[in-house]
């Protein structure tokens, strides 16, 4: 079977991965994220992507995780921004675990449709494009929404920041497959 016919199968197999650590670290920490202002989870995702990037200029890392995590990271913070984008933050941190689960699976699967209808249109383009092409792309978006947070949500033609957040996880995820699937 080719890879163009995988690609929705892979994409369901690295976001399942990214939700179970989502799920576990939820065990261990709670909805503790639920403080966090968007502008602080576009950081996060900054640091993360960041450090793929100096990772990769050095060609060495100093902390024995790789980059994999940081790329699981940055689907899940994106997720979690696109939760706290329609949520807003609340006094109350703390969310059921089904209820976030749900939540999580909803801004997923847009996720997921918004990557095939694009996939379609480009034709997987992606699959020719380099590891540190992707995490370019994922730094490039990250500056779009801090210039529009800095905007205090303005645009003027360009899309807003969830738009940019959906192209973050499908960025990921496919750095992901690539790692999982063609590179391993």
């Amino acid at each position: 079977m080719s890879s163009s016919h995988n690609t929705e199968q892979q994409f369901g197999l690295i976001i399942g991965q990214c939700r179970e650590i989502f799920l576990a670290k939820m065990k261990d920490y709670g909805t503790a994220w639920r403080i966090l202002r968007t502008p602080s989870i576009t950081d996060q995702i900054y640091i993360k992507a960041q450090r793929i990037r100096s990772i990769d200029d050095k060609g060495v890392q100093q902390i024995s995780e790789g980059i994999k995590p940081e790329f699981i990271g940055i689907v899940n913070y994106s997720i979690i921004a696109l939760i706290q984008l329609e949520l807003g933050i609340e006094e109350n941190l703390e969310m059921e675990m089904d209820v976030a689960s749900q939540l999580y699976d909803k801004y997923a699967t847009a996720a997921r449709d918004l990557m095939l209808k694009k996939n379609h249109d480009y034709g997987e383009a992606w699959r020719n494009m380099r590891l540190s092409s992707l995490s370019d792309i994922i730094l490039m978006k990250l500056m779009r929404i801090k210039q529009i947070e800095d905007n205090k949500g303005k645009t003027f033609i360009s899309e807003g920041v969830d738009a940019n957040y959906y192209d973050i996880i499908n960025y990921a995820v496919f750095a992901l497959i690539k790692m999982e699937y063609e590179n391993p």
